[in-house]
């Protein structure tokens, strides 16, 4: 049997370090040995520092590990990191320049223009970044949990057809605001129509991911304009979005489904441990997707689109729906870790 990697996760008491376990219990590839949060937990088992969210037990492995600092040094060969933003920069950074690869949920270093953006059946080429590194470490991001679910449903029809312009409005899980959330009062018979910095970071972060890399850096953002609204909803997991694309090709309805079903990338063809094999699910039916019904698709790794439509102005929209904490948070960086390795990127720390 082949040796597994040594894993380290950073922010593993929360909603999306829980996940992280949870993924990583049992995965052929991977091991944890080592697990970092907050002051408060640091020096405790994990079994007495977390409270655990998810359905299931906590993997009885995990609650003898003793927590640490998310700074280091940590007893592992790669670092998960889903620690909070503004804590995220500094500490992932120190990480990576003491060697450890650092596969980040975090949305701090996502825009760095020397740090990859990657969804592994979107954008596999901006790996090219890490020809760039200087250091012994490095950095790979993946998306905003929205971005994700809206890039994998644009991808298809990027590639076939050539996207002009998208519009989209989303309706997102209260887990995508962690633990404990959205107070009871605020979200209880009420949609809120504001996420701090989500409609920036979906903008910004599908410029990133549909840009063109050349010689080892991202030469163009995407040749096609966003604009998103972001808004609250009280389901506990699977975001949602209504999309309207414009396309640059003259394609008809079947056009596009086609695009949808057929639709795989490189961790389908090379079979990565987490990836669905088809990683869009098209329904057919009039009241799907919906996220208590389809939001684990895939084993929460696959997107579903559904009411697919061309409307009067000549859009194409239809619904795309994922699992926040899967797809869109733990186990977009889990695929990501599964490719490097399947590309031959070393996930070992260097001194």
């Amino acid at each position: 049997m082949t040796q597994r990697t040594r894993v380290g996760i950073l922010g593993a008491t929360g909603m999306v370090g829980q996940r992280f376990i949870q993924l990583l219990d049992g995965h052929p590839q991977f091991v944890v040995t080592a697990l970092a949060a907050s002051d408060r937990s640091q020096g405790t088992p994990f079994g007495d520092a977390c409270t655990w969210r998810l359905p299931g037990a906590m993997p009885q492995w995990a609650r003898s590990i003793v927590v640490g600092a998310p700074s280091g040094p940590l007893d592992c060969d790669v670092v998960f990191s889903s620690l909070p933003g503004d804590v995220a920069e500094p500490v992932e950074a120190t990480l990576a320049d003491q060697g450890y690869p650092v596969i980040s949920n975090s949305s701090s270093h996502r825009m760095d223009e020397r740090v990859p953006l990657v969804i592994p059946e979107v954008n596999p080429d901006h790996l090219c970044l890490l020809e760039q590194r200087s250091g012994p470490g490095f950095i790979v991001t993946n998306p905003n949990c929205t971005a994700i679910m809206v890039a994998l449903a644009l991808a298809p029809l990027h590639r076939m057809f050539g996207v002009e312009a998208v519009t989209l409005a989303t309706m997102q899980a209260l887990s995508g605001a962690g633990y404990p959330g959205v107070s009871a009062l605020d979200i209880t018979d009420n949609v809120l129509p504001y996420i701090a910095h989500e409609e920036e970071k979906v903008e910004q972060e599908l410029g990133k991911l549909f840009g063109t890399a050349d010689g080892g850096q991202i030469t163009a953002q995407a040749a096609f304009s966003v604009s998103a609204q972001c808004h609250r909803v009280a389901v506990q997991d699977g975001h949602v979005a209504a999309v309207w694309v414009r396309l640059r090709n003259q394609v008809d309805v079947n056009d596009v489904a086609e695009a949808f079903r057929t639709f795989t990338g490189p961790p389908q063809e090379m079979k990565l441990h987490s990836a669905p094999p088809h990683p869009i699910v098209l329904r057919s039916e009039r009241d799907r997707p919906q996220p208590r019904l389809d939001r684990d698709a895939g084993g929460g790794m696959a997107v579903s689109v559904g009411r697919l439509k061309r409307d009067a102005t000549g859009a194409f929209r239809f619904l795309t729906l994922s699992h926040n904490t899967i797809r869109g948070a733990a186990g977009a960086a889990l695929l990501n870790a599964e490719l490097l390795l399947a590309r031959g990127v070393p996930l070992r720390r260097s001194p």
